[in-house]
């Protein structure tokens, strides 16, 4: 008689936290902290006909924190940063800028070569905040749990409920409803971060003390080129006026002077000359044109045969096409070889192909040897989901979330808001950003609570040295002028 065999039941995921003690000095101080890392099991409550049946693992979330040793948890604040993409994971902010190390790169014209570097960061905000950063499901070592369907994060409201829970999670079993608490996003990390403000009020009661908005993208309709649409090319214009600027096309003109003759044309003799279509006079076209082609460094013929309306891609593409060069979006400082000068996009980003290398090696070394962090996944620096992302709560109409940060805002009066511009940043244009920001429907007192800062570097500014020394000390008195402690 044979023995009737069971099939066993896959374990439940459980959380694969692991802890460090570590030292850091900044200014001459001794920071003894403590770095946790690893993934967070998310669950849901599961509910049948009205039955209660349980909480079902649904996604492990990796996460690496920072907290200060001895410090007390009502008064020390906490920010939680991550990175954009979407489908980027939170290497960028962590390793470049926020964290106690930070990559060795190099920046334009004296790449490190591999294998790299890692130092401490000695501009940590951990002097002045604990740290979390998250990496949502797909990116870094996050995965879906076992029998879920990935793809059912990849998308604008799963993405703010996941990442909202992890934040809810994290402060409940960390003690740390009573702390100042922050959110930092870099580029859909801004329009997440801005999500998040509203959705944490509204899912927990949860009130922040402020946003950081790190190159800032809160309107998709402010960067994009369709037909029939003339804003992005508008607000693209001082970019492309800052780049030509910095590739030597302006001459010996301060950049300050040119900005301001672009800003100024943006706002007001371009639209016009958009929205007059083949109702615009010669004298007037042919004005344009010149105004156009002199601000961006491109050919009056270019301008002419594009019909006054430049395509960012075709900007970084065209820009140096004579010497053989194209630019990078994500920072226009970067320059790069392609396969051929007849094309009408880049083949690449020379800017992301100069950071990707590095940030990737020093974060797979640093989380397995100093954090004691072992996986065989791989740690998807840049997963390949944005393609695929669902924007279905945005069906008719534009993704944005500057009026759910406008409803924060007015819900939490003292919620503060910090927002990063890179000068040479082709992928979020800082006059974007600065539209969007002045059309936020706050009542004028509210608007003192935002502060800008200005760097002359791309979309990771912190990859220029002078701007990541400069964005840490601007950051680092943000939340020290806003946690109210």
């Amino acid at each position: 008689m044979s023995e009737e065999k069971t099939e066993e039941k896959p374990s439940s995921p459980a959380d694969d936290l692991v802890t460090t003690q570590h030292s850091i000095t900044v200014k001459g101080r001794e920071l003894n902290y403590t770095a946790t890392t690893g993934r967070i099991v998310l669950k849901e409550e599961v509910m049948k006909d009205g039955v209660f049946e349980g909480h079902k693992p649904k996604a492990e979330v990796f996460v690496t924190t920072y907290t200060l040793d001895g410090a007390d948890p009502l008064k020390r604040p906490v920010t939680f940063a991550f990175n954009g993409g979407p489908g980027s994971a939170s290497v960028w902010l962590h390793m470049g800028l926020l964290g106690p190390r930070r990559v060795l790169s190099g920046d334009v014209g004296d790449l490190t070569p591999p294998p790299y570097g890692i130092a401490d960061n000695e501009e940590t905000l951990l002097a002045d905040s604990d740290l979390v950063f998250i990496d949502p499901v797909s990116t870094g070592f996050s995965r879906a749990a076992e029998g879920e369907k990935p793809g059912s994060y990849h998308g604008y409201q799963p993405d703010i409920e996941s990442i909202g829970e992890l934040i809810r999670l994290w402060t409940a079993r960390n003690g740390r409803w009573m702390s100042p608490k922050y959110l930092c996003g870099e580029s859909y990390g801004t329009l997440r971060a801005a999500g998040l403000a509203e959705h944490l009020q509204k899912k927990y009661g949860m009130y922040l003390n402020g946003l950081m908005l790190i190159s800032s993208v809160l309107d998709f309709a402010s960067i994009e080129f369709n037909e029939g649409h003339d804003l992005g090319y508008t607000l693209f214009l001082p970019t492309y006026a800052a780049i030509a600027h910095y590739h030597g096309l302006h001459g010996d003109r301060p950049l300050e002077e040119v900005l301001a003759e672009a800003e100024e044309f943006a706002v007001r003799d371009y639209p016009y000359a958009l929205a007059r279509g083949n109702r615009l006079s010669d004298v007037e076209r042919a004005a344009t044109i010149e105004k156009l082609a002199r601000l961006t460094g491109l050919s009056e013929e270019y301008v002419d045969a594009v019909d006054l309306r430049i395509e960012h891609i075709r900007f970084f593409t065209e820009l140096l096409r004579r010497d053989r060069r194209t630019v990078g979006r994500i920072d226009g400082r970067f320059t790069g070889w392609d396969t051929d000068y007849g094309r009408e996009g880049i083949s690449a980003d020379p800017s992301i192909d100069a950071i990707l290398g590095p940030y990737s090696a020093v974060l797979n070394h640093y989380v397995h040897a100093e954090l004691g962090y072992k996986s065989d996944l791989p740690y998807e620096v840049l997963a390949r989901v944005i393609e695929n992302w669902s924007y279905k709560e945005f069906e008719g109409r534009h993704v944005t979330t500057a009026g759910k940060l406008s409803a924060a805002m007015r819900a939490n009066p003292h919620l503060k808001v910090h927002v990063a511009f890179g000068w040479f940043d082709g992928a979020t244009p800082y006059f974007a950003a600065e539209h969007l920001i002045a059309h936020l429907q706050i009542p004028k007192e509210l608007t003192a609570n935002i502060e800008s800062a200005y760097y002359p570097a791309g979309h990771m500014m912190y990859v220029h040295e002078p701007s990541r020394v400069r964005q840490s000390e601007d950051l680092a008195a943000f939340v020290r002028n806003s946690s109210n402690t």
